[in-house]
């Protein structure tokens, strides 16, 4: 990533070190168990600071925090003072808007925005860019100041970046300016954006362009169905590109809840970003939604930034997306008009940086093949940070079933809600080269058959990853999840393959194989280290397993429940021999 990242507790600091429990408890307002390495530092009393000298240049920042919501919900603003070798710089505007959900219940619709018992999706993160730049060696601080009165601040991480400056119009393209859409006015800008996108679908100019500047957006950019068909709109753009100044520098904005927003197309989708058919290229924007939840409060919903059926050869890249229920949905079920109907093949998205969501990071459905999602980073998800989810909504469930996706190179952490990395069905998917870590409740990477997918076949491979802090306990605390975690509900799961890499410090088990109703046959384990299983097994087959495993060059260590346990009653047979415990 082109930031560097600073943990709280690892700087200096005059304040509360919070630190989470051994089990990592979620959902009973645990602020060390959402923070990145489970621990941050609450700022209670004016004078107060986070401390920490910069390892590179930088002209902005990124803080993960957390403030107190308003006592009858929906969130607060305050402000928290930021020094440069001791000199202020300027006060960082820290809000809670789109923080603190409320229940005890694990069904993502039935939290609630209204105060009351336990809370969970404590954080949300302030980014600013400075006016000056900053040398390495730089010593910054938080401090909490006399006007900065927010009962108390969480700091959990800060990330530094050298920011680029925007970058100039490229010559072939033409301003969304030219269509009336003005900067920084706080009006809604989404007419003339629509306006230009449809110029250049039409093939009136050859590219869209979105100047530096703040673009207010109160309803999504798509194709305005000629033929109405169905209730809402569900055509999207196609033959367009989008360019833009930088992510830090070309913003688009939302300020109206997406089921307040009306308009033509589905409130779930939102009133913000980009409805996508076909062959479209984004790049260099960020998309600040206005969700607060998923679908709870009565439906109230948070949007989508990025969806629609994609089509062949789209490429998003440099795209940041904040405060969506999902970031990137990719796909739409064959009933949605199927004579458009056509599943995303060979589509790329690089460089994306997915924070603070309701639900899912980037989803690849309904038979979305051929693709990548490639240095990227996603932090703060309400459900699986990545997936591919091969379900049966497709043309025809012979064919049209998920493959060959990638997800490599990525940054994923804290996902609130679900997993890190998930494949449910398909085959010659793979999850390589990824750093996933501080999972709340699920896995780091799972496989799986529940949400009723399309069966796997073929090969799936787990290669080069690392695991930190993953796994967790859901539904009603009653399951307690590997950090990879394996689980054949109703289909089986063959092919499978795990290989270089490394599992440390997890909440429970290392690699688990978990009861189901089908079977995990023959999968393959090799130079893998895991350390640190803290309430569990290195390797863990549950007493409904069924399946086999053959290791090598696997090492294990610090596991509570030891190396490699096989509950009694299972059915699936771990082979190599005992693993390499390390010494």
């Amino acid at each position: 990533m082109p930031y560097a990242e600073y943990e709280a507790e690892d700087g200096t600091y005059d304040g509360t070190l919070l630190e989470s429990d051994a089990e990592r408890t979620f959902g009973h307002t645990n602020f060390a168990t959402e923070s990145s390495g489970r621990k941050s530092v609450r700022l209670n009393s004016t004078g107060q600071y986070v401390e920490f000298t910069s390892k590179s240049p930088t002209n902005s920042i990124v803080v993960r925090n957390s403030i107190p919501d308003a006592p009858s919900g929906g969130g607060q603003d305050k402000t928290l003072s930021l020094y440069a070798d001791g000199t202020f710089v300027q006060k960082l505007d820290l809000s809670s808007k789109h923080s603190w959900l409320y229940g005890s219940t694990d069904d993502p619709e039935g939290l609630t925005n209204t105060p009351g018992g336990d809370a969970r999706r404590l954080f949300d993160e302030t980014h600013a860019l400075l006016k000056d730049s900053y040398p390495a060696g730089t010593t910054f601080r938080l401090q909490r100041d006399t006007d900065d009165d927010a009962a108390y601040y969480v700091v959990d991480l800060i990330d530094l970046e050298q920011v680029a400056p925007p970058a100039d119009k490229p010559a072939e393209c033409t301003s969304i300016t030219d269509y009336g859409a003005v900067p920084d006015d706080g009006k809604d800008d989404a007419a003339a954006i629509q306006k230009a996108v449809t110029a250049d679908q039409n093939g009136d100019i050859d590219c869209v362009w979105i100047p530096a500047g703040q673009w207010r957006q109160e309803a999504k950019i798509l194709t305005d169905d000629p033929q109405d068909r169905g209730q809402y709109n569900q055509v999207g753009i196609r033959d367009v590109t989008i360019r833009g100044a930088g992510m830090w520098h070309s913003q688009l904005y939302s300020l109206i809840a997406p089921q307040n927003a009306g308009g033509i197309n589905h409130p779930h989708e939102g009133n913000f970003g980009f409805d996508i058919d076909d062959n479209t290229k984004i790049s260099d924007i960020a998309i600040f939604g206005s969700g607060t939840i998923r679908g709870g409060d009565g439906n109230a919903e948070g949007g989508v930034g990025l969806n629609g059926r994609f089509g062949k050869d789209t490429k998003i890249t440099n795209v940041w997306i904040e405060h969506a229920n999902v970031g990137v949905w990719v796909g739409r079920d064959y009933s949605n008009i199927p004579e458009l109907w056509g599943p995303g093949d060979g589509l790329e998205f690089s460089g994306m940086r997915i924070r603070d969501t309701y639900a899912d990071g980037v989803n690849f459905t309904n038979g979305t093949r051929n693709s990548t999602v490639v240095d990227s980073s996603f932090r703060t998800t309400g459900d699986d940070a990545l997936a591919v989810w091969a379900n049966k909504y497709v043309k025809d469930t012979s064919v049209d079933v998920g493959h060959d996706n990638h997800f490599r190179n990525n940054t994923v952490q804290l996902p609130w809600r679900a997993n890190g990395v998930a494949v449910y069905g398909g085959y010659g998917n793979t999850i390589e080269n990824n750093l996933i870590s501080d999972t709340m409740n699920y896995p780091g990477i799972m496989l799986a058959t529940d949400h009723d997918p399309l069966p796997f076949s073929g090969t799936t491979l787990i290669a080069n990853n690392g695991l930190y802090r993953t796994g967790g306990a859901f539904w009603n605390e009653d399951q307690e999840f590997g950090a990879i975690t394996l689980f054949a509900q109703g289909q089986d799961i063959p092919g499978v393959t795990m290989r270089d890499t490394d599992i440390q410090d997890s909440t429970y088990d290392g690699i688990q194989f978990k009861t189901g109703g089908g079977a995990m046959p023959d999968v393959k384990i090799s130079d893998v280290t895991i350390s640190k299983s803290n309430n569990g097994s290195g390797i863990l087959a549950m007493s409904g397993a069924r399946g086999s495993a053959t290791l090598s060059d696997v090492t294990i260590a610090d596991s509570r429940d030891g190396d490699v346990l096989t509950e009694p009653g299972s059915q699936f047979v771990i082979n190599g021999g005992t693993a390499k415990r390390a010494r």
